[in-house]
């Protein structure tokens, strides 16, 4: 999905960037081997690129869900947000780096029946409270607690809905190019 309006600015890289911005491409260029296209157009805002970072590696170090349950978290609500640069991307990692199965990410990525029960509890879940704004009903929130999820996970869904925001809005407004390590996942809505 993408806005009617393409933000014109240029994707940033580091020998341009603000200090704050240029600081978090030359990580992610140290720690990925390149700058990925949503990074580069996100450094417009410094604030912005390093909320996004901070947030989300809150979530993949503390948030207490496996990386499978990460993936399917991230992958869900980029899916519904309609990010196709997002879904690409969780796609590629949940299936090269979260040992995700392929048919959780097809099911996720196509709206499918999710084959494993746990899995599909919290993909459902995530959506529920990305469609619902954070206001889930009490019998969907049992149902995900009975599913063997905690409140506290509510609270890291929570987290990765902002962090998913962030990216998804900036990857809408900018129209922002699948990288060509992820093109093998791309995702047309």
């Amino acid at each position: 999905m993408q806005s009617e309006y393409k933000l014109t600015l240029p994707p940033a890289n580091p020998d341009q960037a603000e200090p704050l911005a240029r600081e978090r491409l030359e990580e992610a260029l140290n720690k990925l081997g390149f700058i990925p296209n949503m990074y580069a157009v996100m450094a417009n805002s410094p604030g912005l690129l390093d909320t996004y970072i901070h947030g989300y590696n809150r979530f993949r170090e503390g948030s207490g869900f496996t990386a499978p349950e990460q993936e399917v978290v991230l992958l869900a609500i980029s899916r519904e947000n309609g990010c196709t640069y997002c879904v690409a991307a969780h796609s590629f990692l949940a299936d090269k780096m979260s040992g995700v199965p392929l048919a959780v990410t097809s099911a996720i990525r196509d709206g499918g029946q999710i084959p494993d029960a746990k899995l599909a509890s919290l993909h459902d879940f995530t959506r529920t409270m990305v469609t619902k704004r954070g206001l889930p009903s009490r019998a969907e929130v049992e149902a995900f607690l009975a599913a063997g999820y905690s409140e506290r996970h509510i609270l890291e869904i929570v987290l990765a809905i902002a962090v998913k925001t962030l990216s998804n809005y900036a990857n809408h407004l900018f129209h922002t190019p699948v990288d060509d390590l992820f093109a093998t996942r791309t995702w047309a809505g």
